[in-house]
């Protein structure tokens, strides 16, 4: 291990001026020209209508939830793949967010504000447990409720470019949070150390890595690496005990390179962290937050974080992470305030000798406020939470009115419903702010209800926000229906259809109305429209019933076979095709057809089986298959009668 140097002499050597960082230009070119990355895929996205979906780490949620490849899980893997190889460098050289953090930093010590670490212990394993949760979890989950893992299908391509991204309010305050505030409360890079969940998949990559920045013996320890670092990694301890930069929040910057004055540093291929041996405790350690700090910085980061999220439908979970984690510094900050007799805070004099100070008493007064708005927020997630429930619990109910619109409801969800609108009612009048989501629950209660007036006033108001397009149009219909006008269920349909062409539902219950008021070609035209945008087995089987009812019994065969394919245990296609069968002579294959069904199936079709075999001159099989009939369904009059006259 290398010789410590004397404070004093360490002192003047730091005291030399740092030279400015030849990389700063070179990375600011390189997440400028991310933007202009991004930039130029919106605006392919908006000229041509459709585009390579997202490449974003969180788009790798739609493997983890549906098995479905995308540009973000190949760019997610490919990123952690290169990590631990070449280290963290993704995130210094191409991550939006940490370009966002630097300026904000830049800004700040631009104005004499210098943002220091937090240093907490507990909240550091944040990222870590938001990357389980996000892209572990539903993986866990779906393989403990006997769901396939394996790949279903691929997406590299969509007109939803937008779908899983928040508004541009949202967004701006994502930026506002997960930057300056941040940064300001948390330090440098505070949302990447305590918030970001790609952030703790590429620190892991990182321990591996065996490129990284390390250390030639011309090194003196003079700190100006560590000076420049705005990861907040102490560079020049960590060459001086393991010859290399070991932290994982390295992000290979290389700032640290560019200002060594002796060229003692260099980015390069050596031994990776695990293999070297761990030097002896530093003799001046940093002191940690006490274990009680620690405590109350993880219990207010729970609480404010599961208040947070999802506020008014509008707060996305980065967001939520980095909010929680202001609001426990500022929690901390305020236990010291009054435990201690003297505190600053950045930019700002607190308390001196038990004095209490002006900002001190500002801040003080801003803590109670937040703390005022974080209760009443945590009220209102209540109140949605019970109308959640009650919205959920009535899923079922939701999809009949959607399939049979107009139809009339068991009185005890109509009950059910009722008591869910309460809730919702409480969120309206109390809420700061409109609660994104929550008319077209509403919208579905009433419904559900009865309240046709009112479920119409809120799917309009819904349709206003965006919530929910396609579904609110359908539930339009299901009230024209029930008022007996039929031009405008026809009209919320077709409007369903444009919203979402790739939806069964409205395909499915406009070709079913059609069908119902007697225009068998139309119904059977929506319907086939449907099956090729949406392909499902509910689809098929009423388009072949559509075309057995038209006569043409060809088409309605090979669909019947084309809805049994998709689903094998689709009863009603079966019979359906077996009764088609019969119709055209073929009574063997109807036979074949039916001894899949009778074997659990009614005493009828055993019978019609047998009526199938006999027609098709199979005479011992309709002979065994009454026998079977009789021994499990002993004193069947028709079945003796029939097995008497072979």
């Amino acid at each position: 291990m290398s010789k410590r140097l004397p404070d004093p002499e360490r002192a003047a050597k730091s005291a030399a001026k740092i030279r400015a960082s030849k990389m700063g230009k070179w990375r600011a070119l390189a997440l400028i020209a991310v933007h202009v990355l991004i930039g130029l895929h919106i605006t392919h996205w908006l000229i041509a209508g459709e585009t390579i979906t997202p490449v974003e780490p969180s788009e790798a949620m739609a493997f983890s939830q549906h098995s479905i490849i995308n540009a973000g899980f190949v760019f997610f893997a490919v990123m952690i793949l290169l990590t631990a190889i070449f280290g963290r460098f993704f995130c210094g050289w191409a991550c939006h967010l940490v370009a966002l953090q630097d300026w904000c930093r830049h800004l700040m010590m631009k104005i004499g504000i210098t943002p220091r670490p937090l240093k907490s212990r507990a909240l550091m394993w944040v990222p870590t447990l938001a990357f389980l949760y996000m892209f572990i979890w539903p993986l866990v989950y779906r393989i403990a409720i006997g769901d396939s893992i394996a790949v279903r299908g691929t997406e590299f391509v969509t007109a939803h470019f937008w779908a899983t991204f928040p508004g541009w309010i949202v967004g701006g305050l994502t930026f506002l949070i997960c930057g300056f505030v941040c940064v300001y409360f948390l330090g440098a890079k505070g949302f990447c150390t305590y918030a970001c969940p790609y952030g703790a998949a590429f620190a892991a990559a990182d321990r591996i890595a065996p490129m990284r920045i390390r250390v030639t013996d011309a090194c003196n320890q003079c700190g100006h690496c560590t000076a420049v670092c705005s990861s907040n990694v102490v560079v020049h301890e960590e060459v001086r005990d393991y010859k290399m930069v070991v932290s994982p929040g390295c992000m290979k910057c290389q700032d640290c390179v560019s200002v060594c004055p002796n060229n003692a540093l260099y980015y390069g291929f050596g031994a990776i962290p695990l293999m070297v041996k761990s030097p002896e405790p530093r003799t001046k350690a940093p002191k940690p937050i006490r274990w009680g700090d620690e405590i109350l910085l993880v219990t207010v980061f729970a609480a404010t974080f599961l208040v947070v999220r999802g506020l008014y439908g509008a707060v996305p979970f980065l967001m939520s992470l980095g909010v929680a984690g202001a609001v426990a510094f500022v929690a901390l900050t305020l236990v010291r305030l009054v435990r201690e007799p003297t505190l600053d805070r950045i930019g700002w004099r607190l308390k001196r000798q038990g004095k209490l100070l002006p900002a001190g008493r500002a801040f003080a007064a801003s803590a109670a406020l937040l703390a005022v708005f974080l209760a009443h927020s945590a009220a209102h997630r209540w109140q949605l939470y019970q109308g959640d429930r009650a919205y959920d619990a009535l899923f079922s109910a939701r999809q009949m009115l959607v399939s049979a619109p107009g139809s009339d409801l068991p009185p005890d969800t109509v009950q059910a419903a009722r008591l869910g609108i309460a809730p919702f009612d409480a969120v309206d009048r109390w809420g700061l702010f409109p609660t994104l989501g929550s008319a077209a629950k509403q919208a579905w209660l009433h419904a559900l209800a009865g309240e046709d007036d009112a479920a119409a006033r809120y799917a309009q108001r819904a349709l206003s926000r965006g919530e929910l397009p396609a579904d609110m149009q359908q539930l339009l219909a299901h009230v024209a229906v029930r008022r007996g006008d039929s031009e405008a269920a026809i009209l919320a349909w077709q409007a369903a259809i444009k919203e979402r062409p790739d939806l069964e539902a409205p395909y499915l219950a406009y070709g079913l109305y059609l069908g119902r008021q007697g225009q068998l070609p139309l119904a059977a035209e929506v319907l086939e429209r449907g099956l090729r945008a949406a392909p499902s087995p509910a689809l098929a089987y009423n388009l072949a019933v559509a075309k057995a009812m038209t006569g043409d019994i060809n088409s309605a065969l090979a669909l019947f076979e084309r809805t049994l394919a998709m689903e094998p245990g689709h009863r009603e296609a079966r019979e359906n095709y077996v009764g088609a069968l019969a119709s055209l002579g073929r009574y063997g294959d109807a036979a074949d057809q039916l001894a899949q069904l009778s074997a659990s199936d009614t005493p009828e079709l055993w019978l019609m089986r047998a009526q199938m075999e006999l027609a098709a001159g199979r005479t011992a099989a309709a002979r065994e298959t009454l026998q079977r009939l009789l021994d499990s369904h002993p004193g069947n009059a028709q079945a003796q009668q029939l097995l008497d006259s072979l």
